[in-house]
C-alpha cells in the first residue's frame, strides 16, 4: 500500500513529482490540464523527458491523472458528449506519453435519460474512446456519490457499463472513492461493514477490477448522496472505518490517493501519517 495525494502542476507539469515529494508522497495524482477547461499545453518530447527526470530525481515511479470535471459521457448534448469522448482519449494519450499508471474520470449524469438509456450512451462513449487505443495508461471509472442522477453510485450501475459485451474485454478498472461510496449508501464505518461492502463489490464487479482508492472521509452522513470530502477520521466514516479499509486484504495492496481538504501545508502529511498509523 502506497499513499499520496493530488498535487498541483502550476508552473509546469514536470514540477508535480517535486510537489509530491515535498510531503513524502509515495504516489500522486494530477490534472494534466485545467479541470474546468481552457488552454491545454501539449506534452512535447521535451516535457515528457523533463517529467521523467523529475520522477527519477524524487524516487517516484507511479502517478495518476484525474480527468477534467466537465466530462459527461451520458450527455444528450452532442457538443458535451463528443467533447468528453475526445478529451478522455486525449488524456489517455497524454498520460501514456508521461508514463501515467491510470486515468480516472467521473462518468457523468443521466439527466433526462432513463438509467438504461444513459448506460447505453456511456457504453457507446467508452467504446469510441478506446477504439484503436494502444497506450499504456489504463482507463478507470470512478464511483460517484450519486447526487443529481450522477452515473455510477452503485456497483450494479458500474457493472452494467464495464461488462457490456461491446467493452467487456477492454480492461476497464474502477476507482473506489471512500467518501462517494459511503454517501452513496455503502456502510464502511466498521470492519464488518467494510468486509460486507467489498464482498458485494467482488460479487458484482470483481476485486480484480478495483485498481485505485481515493481516500476521503465524508462531511455528510451515510446515504446522503453528497460529495463533500473531509480529513481522515474527522468525518462520518471515522477512524475505525479507515482502520478496516487500510487493512482489507485487497485494498491494502493498492495505491491510495488523498483528496482531502488542503487548508494548510500540514494537512496532506498529517492525513498520510494517520492512514499509515492505522495499518497492521
Amino acid at each position: 500500500m502506497r499513499i499520496g495525494s493530488h498535487v498541483s502542476i502550476a508552473g509546469g507539469i514536470w514540477l508535480a513529482p517535486g510537489n509530491a515529494a515535498k510531503f513524502g508522497a509515495e504516489v500522486f495524482q494530477i490534472f494534466s490540464r485545467s479541470p474546468h477547461g481552457g488552454k491545454v499545453l501539449p506534452i512535447t518530447p521535451e516535457v515528457s523527458l523533463e517529467f521523467s527526470k523529475e520522477m527519477t530525481k524524487h524516487k517516484l515511479d507511479t502517478f495518476y491523472i484525474h480527468a477534467p470535471y466537465f466530462i459527461n459521457l451520458a450527455s444528450v448534448k452532442n457538443n458535451i458528449y463528443y467533447g468528453s469522448i475526445s478529451v478522455i482519449r486525449e488524456e489517455l494519450e497524454r498520460g501514456s506519453l508521461l508514463g501515467c499508471q491510470a486515468l480516472m474520470t467521473h462518468i457523468g449524469s443521466f439527466g433526462e435519460l432513463s438509467e438504461k438509456e444513459g448506460i447505453e450512451r456511456v457504453v457507446t462513449a467508452v467504446a469510441k474512446i478506446l477504439n484503436g487505443y494502444s497506450g499504456s495508461t489504463r482507463f478507470l471509472l470512478e464511483m460517484s456519490a450519486g447526487a443529481g442522477r450522477i452515473v455510477g453510485d452503485s456497483f450494479e450501475e458500474i457493472a452494467a457499463i464495464i461488462f457490456d459485451k461491446r467493452i467487456a474485454k477492454l480492461n476497464l478498472g474502477v476507482c473506489f472513492d471512500t467518501c462517494h461510496a459511503f454517501t452513496a449508501g455503502y456502510d464502511i464505518r466498521t470492519a464488518e461493514g467494510v468486509a460486507k461492502t467489498l464482498s458485494q463489490f467482488d460479487k458484482t464487479i470483481g476485486l480484480e477490477r478495483l485498481a485505485l482508492v481515493h481516500a476521503n472521509d465524508s462531511k455528510f452522513e451515510l446515504g446522503k448522496h453528497l460529495d463533500r470530502h473531509e480529513h481522515i477520521g474527522k468525518g462520518f466514516i471515522g477512524l475505525e472505518g479507515f482502520r478496516a479499509l487500510v487493512n482489507h486484504k485487497h485494498l491494502s495492496k493498492l495505491d491510495w490517493i488523498l483528496e482531502t481538504p488542503k487548508d494548510n501545508p500540514k494537512d496532506d502529511p498529517e492525513n498520510m501519517a494517520l492512514l499509515k498509523s492505522l495499518r497492521g
